[in-house]
């Protein structure tokens, strides 16, 4: 049975998190290196566009986490801790005192670094300052060899959807070619 299909009946043609049954699409849990429906969820294209832009939340759509927290799923447990971290109210407080991630999944909900305190956060910047976001695009400055391979990852190249090293400022990950490759902040650009 393919992915969609699994997602779809797992979920009841629903999304997960809010149980909205309009214009639904499968979301990749983003900073997880694990592939497959452990981290995969049914979402709505308000849940999606939410979880993707903190400056989009609108904290009453999320009181639906009051339910879905207790999802028998990963990918929607983790979402939910995430959104939980990301609006801070009274009552997302409450939820998380409330909610219970076994240890592996609360690792993995972490990974986006929410529910840290701000000044325990890693910070990426790119050559000029700006701070790097997961999900952004940046340019090489600079051409790079790849090390273990006789590549060279020319400037100019646009590497597309980074991710960011929770424990490392200086390092951000991205494919360069074919190739998911670390690369060194102090040699990018934010696009």
């Amino acid at each position: 049975m393919s992915l969609e299909r699994e997602l779809q009946q797992r979920s009841s043609s629903k999304c997960e998190l809010c149980t909205s049954e309009e214009k639904l699409a499968s979301y990749t849990v983003p900073d997880i290196k694990e592939n497959g429906l452990k981290t995969v969820l049914s979402a709505c294209h308000v849940c999606t566009e939410q979880m993707g832009d903190s400056d989009k939340i609108e904290a009453n759509h999320w009181r639906c986490l009051n339910d879905s927290m207790w999802s028998e799923h990963d990918a929607v447990k983790i979402m939910a801790w995430r959104m939980l971290n990301r609006i801070k109210d009274d009552w997302t407080q409450d939820l998380l005192g409330m909610m219970y991630l076994e240890e592996d999944t609360l690792e993995l909900a972490k990974a986006s670094g929410d529910g840290e305190v701000e000044e325990d956060k890693v910070i990426h910047r790119d050559v000029n300052g700006v701070i790097l976001n997961n999900g952004d695009s940046v340019v090489l400055i600079k051409d790079l060899k790849v090390k273990g391979s006789s590549m060279v990852a020319k400037q100019g190249v646009a590497v597309r959807n980074i991710r960011l090293d929770r424990d490392n400022a200086e390092f951000i990950e991205g494919k360069v070619g074919p190739t998911l490759t670390v690369i060194i902040t102090k040699y990018v650009k934010k696009l």
